[in-house]
């Protein structure tokens, strides 16, 4: 019976393979994905896998980078060893089997730990949002808003200060609790920490502020951050860690808690906000926001320009950005990194209560109800 030793594993391979390919590309419906995966099955893994992350002094990321690395480079050498000594074709044949599974067991796992997420329903659907685009004078409004709040608040933001960890700071997670629960009825999420990594050189490069590492649910954060733009970066990766995938989502839900935070978090959230806008408008719109700064926030938001042009390789960046692309539409983000830059239209589409509360549908009475 020795072939059904070697059968079975074969078979197992299959199914994994086959596994990834239907989850790949078999649609689930997205009622299904939120009712039990996205607040279902995620919170129960995030509530229990992040404190795990958080406890280790080193980023989760960089060791499964570093191993999976490490291991296929040692099947390449295993392989061109046995090669040399039986002939080429059946060893990368088998190399080539083994690589395939390895990738369908990540992609499973990416799946199974957080990307599902990216297959949930959309924020709109619960929230209170005009069915028609906001106009470009409504755009430059939004971004003048952002410049009295900077004005107003930057004397008692600087003066309040910023932690170096976020995650510490129980009045910005209580913040972001709260901004969430005005959202939906999910269980609060376990904000990660902003950790170092290996990659921290890579991020100063491409201009990447940070991300979530989906295989553990820790979050990663680029090592030139200045303190003031931090709780607006922690906020937005925990809303990745709920569950918000959609970039202008995670964006939209770091501001409201921004929003709810102190002053110091308020001017973070302002301050990203007034960098979105900028991106939106002409150049005699952002002349005319630039104007409007004081002396202050001017200061703060050159030290930001001049944190993300040092260092900054703009090939890879551009390369990078490109990849990313990529990555979010083959995930079902059909506006790519576009989407960064929909917060703006999310923010003014949405309705709002006073203390910038978003107005959820099921709160709505309908006429003649």
């Amino acid at each position: 019976m020795p072939g059904r030793g070697r059968g079975a594993p074969a078979v197992i391979k299959f199914l994994v393979v086959g596994l990834a390919l239907a989850a790949g590309f078999v649609p689930i419906p997205p009622t299904t994905v939120e009712r039990w995966y996205s607040t279902g099955l995620y919170p129960a893994i995030q509530r229990h896998l992040t404190p795990f992350s958080n406890a280790l002094p080193f980023a989760l990321f960089d060791l499964v980078v570093v191993a999976a690395t490490v291991a296929v480079i040692a099947a390449v050498f295993w392989t061109v060893s046995v090669a040399r000594r039986t002939g080429w074709v059946r060893p990368v044949v088998h190399l080539l089997g083994h690589l395939i599974v390895f990738a369908a067991l990540i992609y499973l796992a990416f799946l199974s730990l957080w990307g599902f997420n990216y297959r949930r329903v959309p924020m709109e659907p619960s929230v209170v949002v005009e069915d028609r685009a906001p106009s470009s004078q409504a755009v430059t409004a939004l971004g003048m808003e952002a410049v009295v709040q900077l004005n107003t608040l930057h004397d008692e933001a600087h003066r309040i200060g910023w932690e170096s960890g976020p995650s510490n700071n129980e009045a910005l997670r209580a913040a972001f609790i709260s901004a969430q629960r005005t959202l939906n009825d999910a269980p609060a999420v376990e904000p990660g920490r902003l950790k170092r990594t290996i990659f921290g050189p890579y991020f100063r490069w491409t201009s990447i502020d940070g991300m979530v590492n989906p295989f553990g649910l820790e979050v990663l954060a680029n090592p030139d951050l200045l303190a003031f733009e931090r709780p607006f970066v922690a906020a937005h990766e925990w809303a990745h860690l709920a569950g918000y995938a959609d970039e202008s989502e995670a964006s939209f839900v770091g501001w409201l808690a921004c929003m709810r935070g102190d002053a110091a978090a308020r001017y973070s959230g302002w301050l990203f906000l007034y960098w979105q806008v900028t991106s939106e408008i002409d150049v005699a719109g952002r002349a005319e926001l630039a104007s409007a700064l004081h002396a202050g926030p001017r200061s703060d938001i050159q030290a930001a320009a001049e944190r993300q042009q040092r260092g900054q390789l703009p090939w890879l960046s551009a390369v990078s950005w490109q990849v990313y692309d990529r990555y979010l539409k083959a995930n079902r983000v059909d506006e790519g990194v576009r989407s960064y830059g929909a917060v703006v239209n999310l923010i003014l589409r949405t309705r709002f209560d006073p203390d910038w509360t978003p107005v959820r549908r099921s709160a709505v009475q309908l006429p003649g109800s």
